[in-house]
């Protein structure tokens, strides 16, 4: 088993849900869990892609994973357009993701970070046939506290 991470507003980080809205990786009404492979990826993929607030309370979500690789569909950097990094690649990325999610090719997506491309995120489908305790699970929260020179 390895643990991954998400931050989430207090309400948020008590289930493995999600809210079907569409980011780089996916399309509305595809229903993912984005996690981070550290704490400090996922603390900065929430700054780039939120607006941060110090008066909301935010948790620590981490979730474990089961390692057998019939469970993950990974994707190389090379395989990615040359813009990837960029949100002009959304379109593209999604359409990835899309072709992933719609074909139930596996449980979790193993996909390099646009912020750091030698760490990965791992977005979760929790609508595969494959989402369930033994394979995924919320293990516990963490009290995380925002470092006020990281909000504008």
């Amino acid at each position: 088993m390895m643990e991954v991470f998400r931050i989430s507003t207090g309400k948020h980080a008590k289930t493995l849900s999600a809210s079907g809205k569409k980011a780089r990786w996916n399309r509305d009404n595809q229903f993912v869990l984005y996690t981070g492979q550290h704490r400090s990826l996922s603390s900065l993929e929430l700054v780039v892609h939120q607006n941060i607030s110090s008066v909301l309370k935010y948790e620590v979500m981490v979730i474990r994973l089961a390692e057998r690789e019939k469970l993950y569909t990974r994707i190389p950097v090379k395989d990615l357009p040359g813009n990837w990094r960029d949100t002009a690649a959304y379109p593209a990325l999604q359409d990835i993701g899309t072709d992933w999610y719609d074909h139930n090719r596996s449980l979790i997506l193993q996909v390099p970070s646009a912020i750091i491309p030698q760490e990965f995120n791992y977005i979760i489908n929790i609508n595969h046939p494959d989402f369930k305790k033994e394979n995924v699970d919320l293990v516990h929260t963490e009290a995380f506290f925002w470092d006020n020179r990281l909000i504008v």
